[in-house]
């Protein structure tokens, strides 16, 4: 049987959820099933190297992301926002150019920016999916209003990740046809492999610290650096904390646009010594394992599935309550759900410092809990929708 032609697109490889969600996807697909062209905006990202050989990478441009307005750095910047922006308004250019006429017959949107590259596509022929990671209504740079979400109803099928976003589709919905469209997928999560990864013995965890550091309480908190994921509230709390006497300590794992601007602050509010910036790296497990308390401050998600990665390592959780959290920890069975602010956070961060025995009816909760779903059956639900779309 002649094997499907895919087109996925995305942005980059770099560290979101959303990458390394789809990297887990393309994993543990078939490769004699499918005959898949990975086109990315930008050629980069500590992800490409998990993307199975037998995948087509193809880009737009090569290189880092340039997140500085440094006087040399200005014409190669403007040259690829430029380049995107041609191909983007001229679309037939890319697919005879880039894509090389190539007939595709399905068109998949990785993450809600590549819903107009998608539709815009010259193959009409093509089915066309996309899979929303986030609450529109909340996402980076502008909110989504109702009419800019009805043009998501363009496609053939809508993944969405958590009920929330769900049910604010259906909300739009004007006929069954445009229902019938979205469907709601867990994130493929590999627990075989965090429960494995969380054992490497090369990875030290706190080992520089002294004996005294070693028995204080530390919050783990692993997210792409930017306004999203609320580091900057997570410091300041940690900072009102340590002033009222409750030692403790805060380690926060990732990489971003904002990496610098939060380094800065820990600065000002004077906490280098108890806060740590351990950067990006692909295995974060062993810190989340050794952690006390996992502790999620972001303003606004989709689905935060490092959650489930938390859950699986039978973490003390702390979260905002965003979209996704009441679902996860099944409206506070498995965890500490907070207020969505800063001093939620504190609240919650306090209970922790002055009541950890509080936590010991999640750890039992912990126990008993089966993930909702597995690897296998998210992979296959996908591909479901792509074989009979």
């Amino acid at each position: 049987m002649e094997k499907k032609k895919i087109l996925i697109r995305i942005g980059s490889l770099r560290h979101g959820g959303a990458e390394k969600v789809l990297v887990t996807f393309l994993k543990n697909l078939p490769k004699d099933k499918y005959e898949i062209d990975l086109l990315l905006n930008l050629y980069s990202g500590k992800y490409l190297a998990e993307v199975p050989d037998w995948i087509s990478v193809l880009y737009l441009n090569k290189g880092e992301m340039i997140t500085t307005n440094r006087i040399q750095d200005i014409p190669k910047k403007a040259y690829r926002v430029l380049y995107q922006k041609l191909l983007k308004k001229f679309p037939k250019i890319l697919y005879s150019t880039v894509l090389k006429n190539k007939k595709y017959d399905v068109e998949f949107a990785a993450i809600h920016g590549m819903r107009d590259d998608i539709l815009d596509s010259p193959i009409k022929s093509s089915k066309k999916i996309v899979w929303i990671h986030n609450d529109l209504r909340k996402t980076k740079f502008h909110n989504y209003t109702d009419q800019e979400i009805r043009k998501f109803f363009g496609f053939d099928k809508i993944m969405v990740i958590s009920e929330h976003i769900q049910k604010d589709f259906e909300s739009l919905v004007q006929n069954e046809v445009e229902k019938s469209k979205i469907v709601r997928i867990y994130n493929p999560l590999d627990t075989e492999e965090i429960l494995l990864k969380s054992q490497d013995p090369r990875i030290k965890n706190q080992d520089q610290q002294t004996t005294t550091d070693k028995q204080q309480p530390t919050f783990v908190s692993v997210g792409t650096v930017f306004p999203q994921k609320g580091f900057d509230r997570l410091l300041k709390v940690h900072k009102k904390l340590l002033d009222e006497g409750f030692k403790h300590r805060i380690q926060i794992i990732g990489d971003g646009y904002d990496f610098e601007n939060i380094k800065n602050l820990k600065t000002e509010l004077g906490v280098n010594e108890t806060a740590e910036m351990l950067g990006f790296t692909d295995n974060p497990y062993p810190s989340i394992k050794a952690a006390d308390f996992y502790i999620l401050s972001s303003r606004y998600e989709g689905f935060p599935t490092v959650l489930f990665e938390a859950i699986t390592l039978k973490k003390n959780i702390i979260a905002t309550d965003v979209s996704g959290v009441q679902e996860m920890l099944e409206n506070g069975n498995l965890g500490l759900i907070v207020e969505n602010s800063e001093e939620g956070i504190y609240e919650g961060m306090k209970k922790a410092l002055t009541e950890p025995d509080f936590f010991e009816q999640y750890q039992e909760n912990l126990k008993e809990y089966k993930m909702p779903f597995n690897l296998e059956n998210s992979v296959n639900k996908i591909m479901e929708i792509i074989d009979y779309i």
